[in-house]
């Protein structure tokens, strides 16, 4: 495939496919993202959004059943979702309640609605939620003292469940975060309050960490990866969701992100030496690399 980067003005930072893989997002420092049709091994600009004052950090794509809508992060400070409607791109919601730049935006599993979390650099999370009567509900909470540079939603179905003969029940919406506090938290709703409230704090980090990464649930384990600036990542590893180990995994450089393929097996690594490195766990619970890609 030809090489995107030559589309936008300046530096990419975040790209992401479609649930059908059919349609690409790429986000700037040149303020724009943008979305391409992707054919076999063919790209084609199908729309160019412009509205971000800022270079846009970040892009998530809803489930499919919402529509085709995308929510993208900015140093602006705002957090913008667009949706495609017979073909037109249009911006349906600008969300400006952070007073710094949004750093990572994602949408939460279908199963939990339309639910999209918003971590900021002011140290603050969003959780923005489309209701049934076309309004947008936002919880707003302090998460990080210091700055939060990343979140991702924790699966709906507990470990194991898919495997399992009796399945367990759906669990309630979760997340975790990752700041330049050096922490990781993970966060949970809670109903008799109306908001997200403080599950447990994980330490380990002796500097930013830059992201975060929950697994599937198809394993009997929940898996919760961490990047950060100390040039390590932390696998996190728990069997009843509340008491959490890790294992730490030492690099040469500084750390920007982690992903998990689908499966939630094998773990993708970047940094500043421009590789990617996949690791996997071994049967006795070590983690090695399996594979190294310069980017």
């Amino acid at each position: 495939m030809t090489q995107l980067s030559n589309l936008h003005d300046d530096m990419i930072h975040d790209c992401a496919l479609d649930y059908y893989g059919k349609r690409l997002a790429t986000c700037s420092s040149d303020k724009t993202i943008k979305i391409f049709e992707i054919t076999g091994d063919n790209h084609r600009l199908l729309e160019t959004l412009r509205g971000h004052e800022g270079p846009v950090w970040q892009v998530s794509w809803a489930h499919p059943k919402f529509g085709n809508i995308l929510a993208s992060a900015s140093y602006d400070g705002k957090v913008m979702i667009w949706q495609e409607r017979q073909g037109v791109w249009q911006k349906i919601f600008e969300h400006a309640n952070h007073h710094a730049s949004v750093n990572s935006v994602q949408w939460a599993p279908h199963e939990a609605g339309a639910v999209l979390a918003c971590a900021s650099s002011d140290g603050k999370v969003s959780v923005l939620e489309f209701k049934d009567d076309a309004s947008w509900d936002t919880k707003l909470f302090s998460a990080h003292v210091i700055g939060c540079n990343a979140v991702s939603w924790a699966p709906t179905t507990l470990p194991g469940s898919v495997v399992q003969s009796n399945p367990a029940p759906t669990a309630q919406r979760r997340f975790v975060t990752g700041g330049s506090d050096n922490l990781v938290k993970i966060w949970s709703y809670n109903p008799d309050v109306g908001n997200y409230v403080e599950e447990c704090t994980l330490e380990g980090h002796t500097d930013w960490v830059r992201d975060v990464a929950w697994a599937p649930s198809i394993l009997q384990k929940s898996y919760i990866a961490t990047a950060s600036q100390d040039k390590t990542v932390i696998i996190w590893t728990s069997e009843n969701g509340n008491t959490w180990t890790k294992k730490v995994i030492p690099f040469e450089t500084v750390l920007w992100r982690v992903s998990w393929s689908l499966s939630g097996n094998v773990l993708a690594v970047s940094g500043g030496d421009n590789k990617v490195t996949l690791w996997k766990e071994t049967l006795k619970g070590e983690w090695e690399k399996v594979e190294s890609v310069e980017e």
